[in-house]
């Protein structure tokens, strides 16, 4: 079992509708596990459940909800399995979920920050095992006048396992 931190966030009927439809298509992975997210911390599995759910609200007690704005997709290789991912990335509200990211590990969690993996914030809307499918995806989204805007009002705090999320705490943000 691992834990993370997920930020799910609140969009129009319409995107919400647009990006789950993609998903539907391509994301193979996550699509019957997981809505549409952020993850803030990845999967953690050396923090005792109780410790990692009081540092987390410890280090997000004063935090403000994020707002932010999609404009475009990227793709990103799979670090571990051989497999390329396409993310909508943020270009309103980035640097915030950055922020919140390296808050929330600052101290108790440092240990498990994962320095050999980027922080990318983003949005998972599709993965293959072929690059040229993703890059096909990416381009037609890239070439759209798209723009998702969204609020990350609250985190949840779950546990990961046999392809189950399972929440075991929220917190609201101001």
């Amino acid at each position: 079992m691992s834990l993370l931190v997920l930020g799910f966030p609140k969009f129009s009927d319409s995107d919400f509708n647009w990006i789950q439809n993609h998903r539907k298509n391509y994301d193979k992975l996550y699509y019957s596990i997981v809505n549409p997210h952020f993850t803030i911390v990845f999967p953690t599995f050396n923090v005792t459940e109780g410790n990692f759910i009081e540092e987390v609200i410890a280090k997000c007690k004063n935090q403000n909800s994020i707002e932010f704005i999609i404009r475009s997709a990227v793709i990103n290789k799979d670090s571990f399995i051989n497999t390329y991912h396409e993310f909508l990335v943020p270009d309103e509200g980035h640097s915030e979920i950055i922020k919140l990211h390296d808050k929330i590990y600052s101290e108790k969690l440092f240990s498990e920050l994962r320095l050999d993996l980027d922080f990318i914030p983003h949005i998972g809307i599709g993965n293959s095992e072929d690059p040229l499918i993703c890059r096909k995806n990416v381009d037609e989204i890239n070439n759209l006048s798209m723009e998702i805007t969204g609020i990350i009002e609250n985190l949840e705090i779950v546990s990961y396992e046999d392809n189950r999320i399972e929440t075991l705490k929220k917190i609201k943000l101001k």
